[in-house]
């Protein structure tokens, strides 16, 4: 018995190595297709290594690689409007940080922003990404997956300039007063519990969407319109890289749509993984040899599983 529950265990450790072993890092691919500069900012959540930049100029047709680690979680937003005073200090009208800097060294975006949010690696090894328009918006923005699996594993975003058509009472004005350059929520516009989901309407079944909310909803469907609007608007993937886009092009967002459709109709089925391990525990506890069958199944599993990647 002692000498099968030794198996056992170097069978486990050995599957957990190999598992822990394919997570990849992510790249994020950012791209400008504004007709001005985008600032993006990027705040990583806390607990987790920050990335090799917190801020950067994108010029308008520029494109920048950022590699994130496992488990990495955190928002990207851009920022528009953006200058230095005299004294070298630099602000943005839309999306600003707070740092006075390019860098936004651990800052969030102040609304309103258009955020997409990304958690790497989460539950059953899943990404959790969404575009959230909860503290107002301020730059279309479309987030597509690149080679990831999963059947929930699609674009995400809002690809509509809704500074045009923003409700009086949420616009923002430029400096000049010429034009809108951002929207805000009703929360921040207004303060008022029932838009702010706080208080009273601090549950799903309390806080409802508003007529403000449904502008954002309507225009953007995929997009979080209020803080309670999960169930259409966060997407998982597997294994995957993404491309953020800065105010797309409607031939970037047929293409991205085209290629999605293409992805769903020819990707493999996700392998089970847990299924795989918890039958090689069980057969690693009967013998030594099974330890060995196992191995070799892992090693198939993987060989597929590298196979997809290459494809």
């Amino acid at each position: 018995m002692a000498q099968s529950t030794f198996v056992a265990a170097v069978c486990v450790l050995i599957l957990s190595h190999s598992f822990i072993s394919v997570v990849k890092a992510t790249t994020f691919t950012i791209v400008n297709e504004c007709n001005y500069v985008v600032w993006p900012g990027i705040l990583s959540n806390a607990g987790v290594p920050t990335l090799p930049t917190t801020g950067f100029a994108l010029q308008s047709g520029e494109t920048k690689a950022i590699t994130a680690p496992a488990s990495w979680g955190g928002r990207f937003w851009g920022r528009t409007h953006c200058s230095e005073d005299s004294t070298g200090k630099f602000s943005c009208l839309t999306g600003d940080c707070g740092s006075g800097k390019v860098e936004c060294s651990g800052n969030g975006a102040a609304p309103p922003a258009s955020l997409a949010e990304f958690t790497l690696d989460g539950a059953g090894g899943l990404d959790f990404f969404d575009v959230s328009l909860v503290d107002g918006y301020n730059i279309p923005m479309l987030v597509v997956p690149q080679g990831g699996t999963g059947q929930n594993c699609t674009n995400t975003g809002c690809v509509v300039d809704l500074n045009g058509s923003c409700p009086s009472e949420l616009k923002v004005m430029s400096s000049d007063g010429t034009a809108g350059v951002a929207c805000k929520s009703a929360c921040e516009a207004f303060g008022d519990p029932q838009y702010c989901c706080s208080g009273a309407y601090g549950t799903p079944d309390t806080c409802k969407p508003s007529s403000y909310s449904e502008v954002f909803k309507t225009a953007c469907p995929r997009a979080y319109s209020y803080a309670y609007d999960d169930k259409t608007s966060t997407f998982t993937c597997a294994n995957a890289d993404y491309t953020i886009t800065f105010c797309p092009s409607p031939n970037t967002s047929q293409k991205s749509s085209q290629e999605q459709q293409n992805t769903e109709t020819t990707t493999p089925p996700l392998i089970n993984t847990t299924m795989v391990y918890e039958g090689a525990l069980d057969q690693s506890v009967a013998s030594p040899s099974s330890c060995t069958h196992v191995l070799v199944n892992l090693g198939i599993i993987m060989a597929i599983w590298w196979s997809w990647q290459l494809f």
